[in-house]
C-alpha cells in the first residue's frame, strides 16, 4: 500500500506523467513486498518550490508505506527516485528531497489493513 507523491516546479506533459508513473511503479519494488500493483502515485507540477534560494529545478518527493521503516530499502529507492526525477524532468538529485513515513494504520476499502 504505497504511496509516492512528485511535487515540482517544472511543468510535465502527459507523456512525461505517464513515464514518471510507470518509472516509479518500477523502482517502488526495491521495498521488499511493495509492488506497482498496490501503489498510488501523485504527480504535482508547476508547483512554487524554492531550493537554496532559487527556483531551479526541484522537486520534493513523499512517500508513504504501510509497515514498518526499512532504512536500507529507503535508501536505495531515494537512488532510484533520484535517477528517475533527472532522466525524466532534468532535475539534478542535488535538488531533490525525499521524505518518508511509515505506518501500521493504512485504511482502504473501508476498513483498515
Amino acid at each position: 500500500m504505497p504511496y509516492i507523491n512528485v511535487k515540482t516546479n517544472k511543468e510535465i506533459s502527459k507523456e512525461t506523467e505517464i513515464a514518471l508513473k510507470s518509472d516509479l511503479g518500477k523502482a517502488i519494488s526495491v521495498i521488499p513486498g511493495k509492488s506497482e500493483a498496490w501503489l498510488m502515485v501523485g504527480i504535482e507540477p508547476e508547483q512554487i518550490l524554492y531550493f537554496k534560494g532559487d527556483d531551479a529545478p526541484a522537486a520534493m518527493v513523499e512517500v508513504s508505506v504501510f509497515g514498518s521503516p526499512n532504512p536500507a530499502a529507503f535508501d536505495r529507492l531515494t537512488g532510484e527516485i533520484c535517477n528517475i526525477l533527472n532522466a525524466r524532468l532534468g532535475i539534478e538529485p542535488a535538488r531533490v528531497y525525499v521524505k518518508y513515513s511509515a505506518t501500521t494504520d493504512w485504511g482502504w476499502n473501508g476498513g483498515n489493513f
